[in-house]
């Protein structure tokens, strides 16, 4: 029970001690000096004391500083003692006001001395000692002293009305004929002498204090200290384990025969420590041993309480007596404690302090443990018009709090003493419901929770849907392409909570839940038309169930270009054998620690070699996971070498499979590049552009040569490219042969780009890296070969177009609808409307004779030059880029001799 009256006594109380201020008016509002030593400061001593250029010491302020003004002390080092001898006046004190660390002092000075002063405010630091003298009305508060072998706090010089309040100080001695000195909600301990002594010091008040001793008296008056108080301390001794050494008792209180008269003591606490080193009392040069012995002799003492141990009790633990126990009417009770926290009323402990008060004894007032609120919602989730009730729970100890509910729908709050309201919503929302617990000296949590009101009706199941995409080219983490991500939140129609999903991803997997709480993830093997459906039931027993088509494809992605290197060589380990899908691992993530990628690439594009075949024999290559297609990207000849560059979709492990159609070989794989959304490059695709054809210019390229070629920032391709897509051709080679194309002239890869071999012209495109100055840079290993390089197109940040792969599809072959004739072009159809270009595999096959194919964006001028070149009794492929156009491309053939020609799609380019 908290009777009002407590608090009207303990005001009284203070105000009796303190007297009424005097009232403020805007004309006396004090203006502020800062003092901050920090770096960056711009202090100056001999500045104006401004927020712009504050006093770099303290004392330079104290020198200036006069009535009614505030000195705030900023965070800094100050290696002064600092003097104070400058008064303020009446009710216009002079403050000077240190910043606090957690409520504590933090800022050091040397020492602290007030010598002739009155009218002063000194809150907040750490001096070595605190010395007054000759001053008057000067309120120390909240200082933290060192002390050491001399006093923490000295009083004398016949001081008036000095208060130290709030602090924590060491062998702390009023003297000299000081009066009407203040000790309260301090921490006081004694190393040298008494934590507090009174000689020769009328009036003087020591209330609510910790008095920490050891083998001295924790409270000594002594001399012609008459007319003092002592009140709601609390004191013990930290000697425990053996007795002072001159084999006397620690004494608590002590009272001498010149100062007993109008001395007052009571609702003081006196750990007695079962070694009975402790005398209570000693009064008037007689000791007692107990408050009821005191009393009886000197009628003083009445409501002290002495226990045998400071364990859970000093501290204000749970169930401690010194809780609500002491006198708010005391002389110099403050409002408010060491930490600035106010008198608190503990609603399980009986209020047995004077008249019903509940203030605590000692210097710290204990508080409720306030500090976290929840709230829950019992049927957080139902159709309007259903009462919901809504629970808090916090980590109060005490309870009695005070509750405010906001239910979160423009109602007017309500507030109760009840843990629990109750609330009818009138329409749908999704309502956040915020609950605000308040202590009774005002400290406060809030917590918050959502509940959400229906629309009356049946539960209908549905979901959105969206595919779920990379956003960056981080090797840890992944997302693999062919995500979707399926959430029935958005679509669905629940008047009740659904407790059961049930999610069928088409595929022949499923998922399960009892909460509608999140979207659903799920990676298809392979593109394609899935039915998904949604089974949902309700607390209430309704189940309803959707069903929707799901089309899967791969996403639009932008080109990463990266420096070419091997990733398989079987040469090391042994060949493919027809019949049996080959897995290749590629760079994903960290799959290999020494080239690190993206963790989440749509589609790569690798230069495949095939050698040493036993027998005529062609390779397809294809995301793993999924069937083998009937198209081939390699086509080789016993005995022979050849290479493409093929561009493949990832398979959901991060691999590709390579199989033969027939007999065995040997298979190199070089990693060149790779696809994925949101990161990369944009493609460009263009004419066909000659760039290099060494016939005309420079002449053959030696075995063991180089020659660096400029293509950025010439033939229509942007100086920012990062990489160039070109159709490289051999021709006029003098031995078998292989040639690099890589970025930089200085670091040359150890892969393959083409296999140059005598009497026969052969093609391959490359994207390669831009390298320095816009150049890149062609090896031949071995003879002599001419080299033709034509640019397609160019990957660039402002380039045109992204890229779709799509698992390997046939689009055309003319085996089923008659040879194209020499000079005829046949045009191939398939490819999406809107695409502005296409990468498709061209295989040449039954050549009459020696020629040439190029492909072109369908009805466009035919550029003058080649996609691959063609040979009789050799079946060719090339890996192509092509403008196309309305969804189709064209294909000429030369006048060598009739081909038929095989189309195979490996992905687009769209214009996002």
């Amino acid at each position: 029970m908290r009777p009002t009256r407590a608090t009207v006594l303990l005001t009284a109380g203070l105000v009796t001690l303190l007297g009424t201020p005097a009232a403020a008016t805007a004309a006396e509002a004090p203006s502020t000096l800062y003092v901050n030593s920090r770096e960056g400061s711009n202090c100056a001593d001999s500045g104006p004391g401004s927020q712009a250029v504050p006093y770099c010491t303290i004392s330079a302020a104290a020198k200036v500083a006069g009535p009614g003004q505030t000195v705030k002390i900023g965070m800094g080092v100050y290696p002064e003692a600092l003097n104070l001898d400058r008064s303020g006046m009446p009710g216009k004190p002079i403050v000077f006001d240190a910043e606090l660390a957690d409520r504590q002092p933090a800022i050091s000075v040397k020492s602290l001395t007030v010598n002739g002063a009155s009218h002063l405010v000194v809150r907040g630091l750490r001096p070595s000692t605190v010395r007054v003298s000759g001053s008057a009305d000067i309120e120390l508060d909240r200082l933290r002293t060192a002390g050491g072998h001399v006093p923490g706090v000295l009083i004398g010089g016949a001081s008036t009305d000095v208060r130290l309040t709030r602090s924590h100080a060491t062998d702390v001695r009023v003297e000299g004929g000081s009066q009407r000195t203040l000790l309260g909600r301090n921490e006081l301990v004694g190393v040298d002498g008494p934590p507090v002594s009174a000689q020769d010091a009328p009036d003087t008040v020591i209330t609510n204090n910790r008095l920490v001793n050891d083998c001295f008296a924790a409270a000594s008056v002594t001399g012609t200290s008459t007319g003092s108080a002592l009140f709601n301390n609390v004191v013990y001794t930290y000697r425990t384990t053996s007795p002072c050494p001159d084999g006397a008792p620690v004494t608590g209180i002590e009272v001498a025969p010149s100062a007993a008269s109008g001395t007052r003591a009571d609702y003081n606490l006196l750990v007695d420590g079962e070694t009975s080193w402790l005398t209570a009392y000693k009064w008037a040069g007689t000791t007692y041993e107990t408050a009821a012995a005191l009393k009886a002799a000197t009628g003083q003492g009445e409501h002290d309480i002495l226990v045998p141990s400071a364990m859970m009790v000093v501290d204000g633990n749970d169930g401690s007596p010194i809780i609500d126990s002491g006198d708010p009417t005391a002389p110099g009770v403050l409002p408010t404690d060491e930490r600035d926290f106010p008198t608190a009323d503990d609603p399980r402990q009986p209020n047995t302090g004077k008249n019903g008060g509940y203030i605590d004894r000692g210097n710290r007032e204990t508080q409720d443990s306030l500090s976290t609120a929840s709230v829950e919602i019992e049927e957080n989730w139902a159709p309007v018009g259903t009462t919901v009730t809504a629970k808090v729970i916090t980590d109060s100890r005490w309870g009695g709090l005070t509750y405010t509910y906001d239910f979160g729908d423009g109602t007017a709050p309500v507030t109760t003493k009840d843990r629990t309201a109750q609330h009818v919503y009138a329409k749908p929302c999704e309502c956040t419901v915020k609950v605000t617990a308040v202590t009774g000296v005002g400290v406060q949590a809030t917590g918050e929770t959502t509940a959400k009101a229906t629309a009356a009706g049946p539960l209908t199941a549905g979901f959105t849907t969206q595919a779920v995409l990379p956003d960056s080219d981080n090797p840890i983490g992944y997302i693999r392409p062919l995500t979707y991500e399926f959430d029935p939140r958005p679509a669905t129609a629940a008047p009740w909570p659904v407790q059961r999903v049930a999610v069928d991803f088409g595929d022949g997997t499923y998922a399960h839940s009892d909460h509608m709480d999140r979207a659903y993830a799920h990676t298809y093997a392979h593109p394609g038309d899935y039915k998904v459906t949604f089974t949902l039931g309700d607390k209430k027993g309704a189940v309803n169930t959707v069903t929707r088509n799901v089309r899967v494809d791969y996403a639009p992605s932008g080109y990463a270009a990266v420096e070419p290197f091997r990733v398989l060589d079987t040469r090391e380990g042994g060949s493919l054998q027809a019949g049996r899908a080959t897995p290749i691992t590629l760079p994903v993530g960290i799959a290999d620690p020494k080239h690190p990628q993206s963790g989440s690439m749509a589609a790569v594009v690798l230069n495949v070699t095939v050698t040493d075949a036993t027998e005529n024999t062609h390779l397809s290559v294809w995301p793993s996971g999924q069937p083998r297609p009937i198209t081939s990207n390699v086509n080789v000849k016993a005995g022979g070498t050849a290479s493409n560059t093929v561009t493949v979709p990832v398979g959901a492990d991060g691999k590709v499979l390579a199989q033969l159609n027939a007999g065995g070989a040997s298979l190199i794989v070089d990693f060149v590049g790779y696809y994925q959304p949101n990161i990369g490059r944009r493609f460009t695709p263009q004419t066909p552009t000659r760039v290099l054809d060494t016939r005309t210019a420079g002449g053959k390229l030696g075995g063991g040569q180089a020659r660096t070629v400029k293509v950025a920032g010439v033939n229509g391709i942007p100086a920012d490219a990062t990489a160039v897509a070109f159709n490289l051709t051999s021709t006029g080679t003098t031995q078998n042969t292989h040639v690099i194309a890589y970025p930089d002239p200085a670091k040359r890869t150890a892969t393959s780009n083409l296999n140059p071999e005598p009497g026969v012209d052969k093609s391959n495109q490359a994207i390669v890296p831009v390298g320095p100055d816009g150049t890149v840079t062609l090896y031949n290993n071995a003879g002599a070969t001419d080299l033709i390089l034509d640019a397609v197109g160019y990957y660039a940040k402002d380039g045109k177009a992204l890229f779709t792969p799509v698992v390997p599809t046939r689009l055309a072959d003319t085996r089923t609808t008659g040879k194209v004739a020499p000079g005829a072009t046949t045009t191939v159809a398939g490819i999406p409307a809107n695409a502005l270009g296409a990468v498709v595999n061209i295989t040449a096959t039954d050549t009459a004779g020696a020629g040439f194919l190029t492909a072109h964006a369908d009805g466009t001028a035919r550029p003058e030059a080649s996609s691959l070149n063609t040979r009789p009794g050799v079946t060719v492929p090339n890996h192509v880029t092509t403008p196309a156009a309305g969804g189709r491309i064209a294909i000429w053939n030369s006048w060598g001799g009739s081909n038929h020609v095989i189309t195979d799609l490996l992905g687009y380019f769209t214009q996002n």
